[in-house]
């Protein structure tokens, strides 16, 4: 289908992107991590993945190929659909996924909103062996700080976007904002919210 979009970005939010193409705009449903390596780039590349469905086709994109490989063995589980497989790598990054689901780490995979334990235990029973075999880069993204009030805007953005609801993710928010100082990122406030919201 498609294998990658490459162009401009004409809108980024933590959940999603808007690639200009010569004038055609794609949607890309994107993770955390995905949005942590571009949201300071003006150009990109997505490796992306074309979900159909009877009444959608969603295209999801990925900064590194190793998530949209990820991405592709989670939805493959029976349980697991897009939408899930998504909030998991926007929850857990490739490197957690990957160790997790090595160490048999149910418990981590269940963290994350939408998992319940029997889905857990299938991803780690399903892909224990593969993920054994596949190594991983370092993906170390360099956080530029933002001030409190536009990392919570966003972060809430997000979280409500991901299903939250909305007060429920204030307080929340303001909970790890007070308790984590000045040097939070909008990827790390995100991600300590889906973990404990």
């Amino acid at each position: 289908m498609i294998a990658y979009i490459e162009g401009k970005l004409t809108h980024k939010d933590p959940t999603f992107v808007i690639i200009d193409i010569g004038g055609l705009g794609y949607e890309i449903k994107i993770s955390l991590s995905t949005f942590g390596a571009i949201k300071h780039l003006e150009r990109c590349k997505l490796h992306t993945h074309l979900n159909v469905k009877e009444d959608s086709h969603t295209l999801f994109g990925f900064f590194e190929l190793i998530e949209k490989k990820l991405f592709l063995s989670l939805i493959s589980i029976s349980g697991v659909g897009p939408s899930t497989g998504l909030m998991v790598l926007s929850s857990l990054s490739a490197a957690e996924l990957q160790q997790a689901i090595i160490n048999g780490d149910v418990s981590t995979i269940q963290s994350v909103k939408g998992i319940g334990a029997k889905t857990a235990q299938r991803i780690v029973l399903e892909l224990k062996d593969k993920m054994a075999k596949e190594n991983l880069g370092d993906n170390n993204v360099i956080i530029q700080p933002k001030s409190h009030n536009t990392v919570k805007r966003e972060a809430l953005s997000a979280l409500i976007t991901l299903g939250y609801n909305k007060g429920m993710a204030e307080k929340t928010v303001d909970r790890i904002l007070k308790n984590s100082g000045d040097d939070i990122s909008l990827e790390e406030l995100i991600r300590l919210a889906l973990k404990t919201a």
